[in-house]
């Protein structure tokens, strides 16, 4: 009986055995690694680590551009997040009203998400340059004066931010699409039979049926907004004057130009901490805003 009662407590072990090796081997171990060389000096190239213990977390949150860069990411996940969101769901709801001609019209807003973000952003440099470029262009036949997308501070996250929605908002929509298509008819029916408003309908049982669809992107798009750095590094390099440089460029920058690793490793354990707290409290908003059929 005990023997078949161990058994019974392995089974589960060795169905999740699969997934945990390349878990552990290309996940866990590696960020481990990371916390180790967070407390280490090392430039990449000696041959020694030395350890420096919290020497790289103080000298990191006495660094002003540390405090600049977090700014940078907290504007660019809430610039990007909440409009990728509200245009995917206002765009699914315009889909979803079976118009003629829009599957075509999926197929092109969804198709900047399967093309490289690199080149998107190489076509975005070039509507956006200052001279000749389409954007300036538009505003010129508006009577507007140009604008420095990329070269004025005050412009150039704004820039980043809107090849980032263009690119992802397509992406959204096809999920709210799915999500309005399964919200039940019949309950539809029965709001319209009590009297209620398409607005009424819209607020009190399609938004709280595809709350879990919202949950769903704003997660997977915040940790993307984190991670983001193709389209940073392509068309601004983080600046001008590091006003688009995010905690992962400033950790791109510390550990590939600067030859830092201890700092930058430092600045990878921060990151991931910050993604783990905002998964965290996402989650825990979610259980009393998400409603699941």
């Amino acid at each position: 009986m005990t023997r078949s009662k161990l058994i019974s407590g392995l089974k589960p072990v060795l169905f999740t055995l699969p997934a945990m090796v390349p878990f552990a081997l290309f996940w866990l171990a590696p960020l481990l690694y990371v916390l180790y060389l967070s407390f280490t000096e090392w430039d990449f190239m000696s041959p020694e680590k030395t350890f420096v213990g919290l020497q790289n977390y103080t000298d990191l949150l006495s660094n002003p551009a540390f405090y600049q860069a977090l700014r940078v990411t907290v504007l660019f996940c809430a610039g990007s997040v909440l409009p990728i969101i509200l245009l995917g769901l206002g765009l699914a709801l315009l889909m979803n009203q079976k118009l003629k001609g829009s599957a075509l019209y999926q197929v092109l807003l969804f198709s900047p998400w399967v093309t490289p973000t690199v080149a998107v952003s190489i076509v975005w440099s070039w509507i956006y340059e200052p001279d000749v470029g389409l954007a300036n262009t538009v505003l010129g036949f508006f009577g507007l004066e140009p604008i420095g997308w990329l070269q004025d501070p005050e412009w150039a996250l704004i820039g980043v931010l809107l090849v980032t929605i263009w690119k992802s908002v397509g992406w959204a929509m096809i999920f709210y699409l799915v999500a309005l298509r399964n919200v039940p008819s019949d309950l539809l029916e029965a709001g319209e039979l009590d009297g209620a408003s398409p607005v009424q309908k819209f607020l009190r049982i399609t938004l709280p049926l595809i709350s879990p669809t919202t949950l769903f992107l704003f997660v997977v798009q915040l940790i993307s907004a984190l991670q983001a750095y193709d389209q940073i590094n392509v068309l601004t390099q983080g600046g001008p004057s590091g006003s688009t440089r995010t905690l992962l460029y400033l950790y791109y920058q510390s550990a590939f130009e600067s030859f830092q690793i201890g700092e930058a490793s430092t600045v990878a354990v921060v990151l991931v901490f910050l993604c783990m707290l905002l998964s965290v409290f996402s989650f825990s908003i979610s259980k009393r805003t998400t409603h699941y059929q």
